[in-house]
């Protein structure tokens, strides 16, 4: 840490400032905050790195939580110094954890680009793609899909079917193919990530760490082999840790993702799914479940083959699963998924009764 640059050249403006003001007649000091331990942080401050207590910033909530990437207002001097508050955040990339409780999990706040890294050392995973860039434009950020090792893809006829494939469950993200180990595409990659702050996202055995390696000039990040049978890997990075870019800007390096869950992410769903939505507005009916309505465009684009059946059932996956999330937070909603589905079960037990000459007894 003791070769971070400025303030500055970590992403603080006159904005901040501006927003900061309050804290400074207060005695405090601004610092970014560039990793967070269980009840410390990393902070770097004008005069220099800091280590802090975030006892003050420790809410039940975890989603107001302190995070890496936090612009936070803390302690001038003090053996331990305290985080006093943090800055209203810019974005914020927010996953729904595995826990039975559903909670959210932000991952990193004030996030101006959201590279999501995907290996092309195994065919890459649609569904899983399409799911990340639903947090990524949920989260304010804009989008940028890496496709990793390309050099175990030497076939250039073969690399264009697979980047064709991401592309189209992608539209509106720029798609890159990088190399580490030949170089190929970490220049256009330097390139975008110098301006603003980067977070870098993927599962494990992604090349998250050999990418931000390639970024740095450096080996900051330990590398370990991925297994040749599954394409996978351990988690080398296992803490979320903001890098300063020798060209610029800066980077939040993540520990691998085992699992990628909505948290309220239905506007992005709706961007991954642009094209669903653009046909969804020329339904007949505004309230078209695109089942079996009639002027229903979506179905007669999915009978036309303009819209393949693939996206259509990825895009009702991720709303189901939206809305499920949701629905736990929000009454009124559970109210009325409760109600549909009672309509749906009596309606399907009308049919039942009706196929069997009117009997119930079942």
């Amino acid at each position: 840490m003791s070769d971070f640059p400025t303030l500055r050249a970590l992403g603080w403006d006159d904005a901040w400032a501006a927003a900061f003001e309050p804290y400074a007649d207060q005695g405090l000091v601004p610092g970014r905050v560039v990793r967070v331990d269980r009840g410390q942080c990393d902070l770097v401050t004008e005069a220099g790195p800091v280590r802090a207590d975030t006892a003050f910033v420790t809410p039940h909530d975890p989603l107001r939580v302190i995070c890496t990437g936090d612009w936070a207002a803390v302690e001038a001097h003090g053996n331990p110094r305290y985080v006093k508050a943090y800055l209203p955040r810019r974005t914020a990339f927010v996953r729904s954890t595995s826990s039975q409780r559903s909670e959210g999990q932000i991952l990193a706040a004030n996030v101006d680009h959201a590279i999501i890294a995907v290996s092309l050392a195994l065919d890459p995973d649609l569904g899983r793609i399409e799911r990340f860039l639903a947090l990524a434009w949920e989260s304010g950020a804009q989008p940028l899909l890496v496709l990793t090792k390309a050099d175990l893809v030497p076939d250039p006829v073969t690399l264009a079917h697979l980047v064709q494939d991401v592309e189209s469950a992608a539209p509106g993200v720029q798609v890159l193919t990088v190399s580490s180990h030949t170089g190929e595409g970490t220049d256009v990659l330097a390139a975008v990530v110098a301006d603003g702050t980067s977070v870098l996202l993927g599962t494990s055995g992604a090349g998250k760490s050999t990418l931000a390696n390639a970024l740095l000039g450096a080996d900051v990040m330990d590398v370990q082999a991925t297994r040749d049978v599954d394409g996978k890997g351990r988690h080398t990075t296992t803490t979320r840790n903001l890098l300063a870019l020798p060209g610029g800007g800066v980077l939040i390096d993540t520990p691998g993702l085992r699992g990628v869950g909505l948290w309220d992410a239905e506007a992005g769903v709706g961007q991954v799914f642009s094209e669903i939505e653009e046909y969804a507005a020329r339904c007949r009916f505004q309230d078209c479940a695109h089942e079996a309505e009639p002027g229903c465009a979506v179905l007669a684009a999915l009978d036309s083959g303009e819209l393949p059946h693939r996206r259509l059932e990825s895009y009702r996956k991720l709303l189901r699963e939206n809305q499920r999330i949701v629905a736990k937070t929000d009454a009124r909603l559970r109210a009325d998924l409760r109600r549909d589905w009672k309509m749906k079960s009596s309606e399907g037990r009308a049919n039942y009764a009706a196929k069997r000459g009117g009997r119930t007894d079942y």
